[in-house]
């Protein structure tokens, strides 16, 4: 095909070193600026609204709240921007790895010539990648050790008050406080929070945060147990106690918590984290109480067992008494070998008394033929002889009497001697103080200023002119020779 003279002179204005305006051409060069702002306008026209698909990579929050990714898939990479306001409003928390589906509009970057998604809204793209997610945050929470079965509280047994962290509007607080009611009245406190959307997980951990922060004596009981429940629904329903948040705040919970959320089927990471798992509300309520009726049923059981302990030993004690007087005999059999042994002794007593009566008149018959009147004569006489032979000398009677005199002379000399006026005949004292006590010794004559003297002829008093207590000379020593010159003491026998 041959070129056209405006052709040719287009390429040779190509090699030019300067360029010209050609004749007839009205497309005046543009602007980088403007051809960025071209492009910026017909890609919003063209892609004012798009959903994406596509796996998110090299996420990231500014300090400015605002939330930078980008999202690929196999083939392409495409940046993207989430402004601050929808960012606090994803009701998940996006992580990389995580395949979602953004919904917005397609703008481009001229400062770097690029082009991104500007994400109005976020979601997870099917229920398979919020399985994964799920996943993901279990094993992460998991190795943290939040799920460790040794961090499992005990749950009071007859918890006195109880917190309730639930939807007030719902039938979950209905049948949590109807159930309670059937077994056990109790005290319950219900912190009310949303259970679904945004929002509801930092309300839910708010709500368990506050009563575990209650003071023990304040003016709103704290709760003994805290019950976490809501009803069944999808994983999106139930998405909320899946939440970072809501599980740390479980776990660290300083009263024992119960998770009630779902049916029996469902399962969240808030499960895992409480002290407890209930399937379903009312089987929290049940889990938290024990039904009063069996209580008072055991306590009248036991009641009826400590009787039976304390009346047992009793009625066994009487069992054994009775077996044992049965086999016991009758009192007459008892006294009858003595009764037979009675009347025996008394019959030989009868017996011997009879035999002595007539062995006594037969011995006072013979003596009785003994006592005939010349028999007793004859024995007078004879009596009469023999004291007339009998000769009274008289000093068979003295001498006893001279012998007994003798010893009663000296004991009457040996009385004398010992008599206390004998040694005052010669020159001794009797030295008495002023109550007239005798003192018998040079200490107990110091403490005395007084004293009296007792000679054979009279009683003398003496004391110090001074009043004060005499120093008694020291006592000296009689030699042993004086010992032996002092006359020696007159025989007491003369």
């Amino acid at each position: 095909m041959a070129e056209t003279p405006s052709d040719s002179e287009s390429h040779a204005n190509n090699g030019a070193l300067v360029a010209r305006t050609s004749p007839g051409d009205n497309a005046a060069p543009l602007s980088i600026t403007e051809i960025s702002a071209l492009l910026k306008r017909t890609v919003e026209d063209r892609f004012g609204f798009v959903r994406l698909r596509g796996e998110l990579s090299g996420v990231k929050r500014a300090a400015s709240g605002h939330f930078y990714c980008a999202l690929k898939d196999e083939g392409a990479v495409i940046d993207g921007v989430m402004w601050r306001g929808n960012a606090q409003r994803l009701p998940f928390a996006p992580e990389d790895g995580l395949e979602v589906i953004a919904s917005g509009k397609l703008t481009t970057y001229p400062g770097r010539s690029k082009y991104q998604i500007v994400i109005d809204s976020m979601e997870i793209a099917g229920e398979g990648a919020l399985l994964a997610l799920l996943e993901k945050t279990k094993a992460r929470l998991a190795a943290e050790g939040l799920f460790a079965p040794e961090r499992k509280r005990a749950l009071p047994f007859l918890p006195r008050v109880i917190g309730v962290v639930t939807s007030p509007t719902g039938s979950v607080i209905r049948d949590i406080l109807h159930r309670l009611a059937d077994r056990f009245p109790s005290h319950v406190l219900v912190w009310p929070v949303l259970v679904q959307g945004q929002g509801s997980a930092e309300q839910v951990a708010g709500a368990i945060r506050g009563f575990s922060d209650m003071q023990t004596g304040g003016a709103v009981p704290r709760p003994d147990l805290v019950i976490v429940a809501r009803g069944g629904g999808s994983i999106e329903d139930l998405w909320s106690f899946n939440e970072e948040v809501v599980v740390r705040a479980i776990a660290e919970c300083s009263i024992p918590v119960i998770s009630a959320v779902g049916h029996e089927t469902d399962t969240t990471l808030a499960d895992f984290a409480a002290d407890r798992r209930a399937p379903t509300p009312t089987a929290a309520a049940e889990m938290a109480v024990p039904v009063r009726a069996d209580l008072l049923a055991t306590l009248g059981d036991f009641a009826t067992r400590q009787r039976r302990a304390v009346y047992r030993p009793i009625e066994l004690g009487r069992e054994r008494l009775e077996a044992r007087a049965k086999r016991l005999p009758r009192p007459e059999q008892l006294l009858q070998p003595q009764a037979q042994r009675l009347d025996e002794l008394g019959e030989r007593l009868r017996r011997g008394l009879m035999d002595r009566a007539a062995h006594g008149r037969m011995q006072l018959a013979g003596v009785s033929s003994r006592l005939a009147p010349n028999v007793l004569e004859r024995a007078r006489r004879d009596a009469g002889r023999r004291l007339q032979q009998v000769r009274l000398v008289p000093a068979l009677v003295e001498r006893p009497l001279a012998q007994k005199q003798d010893g009663l002379d000296a004991l009457w000399r040996l009385a004398s001697q010992f008599h206390p006026q004998k040694p005052l005949e010669r020159g001794f004292a009797i030295v008495r103080d002023a109550d007239g006590h005798v003192v018998t010794n040079a200490a107990t004559a110091r403490n005395h200023t007084a004293l009296e003297l007792q000679f054979a002829d009279g009683r003398l008093g003496v004391s110090r002119a001074d009043g004060a207590t005499p120093a008694s000379p020291p006592s000296k020593p009689i030699p042993r020779k004086a010992r032996h010159t002092s006359p020696q003491q007159d025989d007491l026998f003369g």
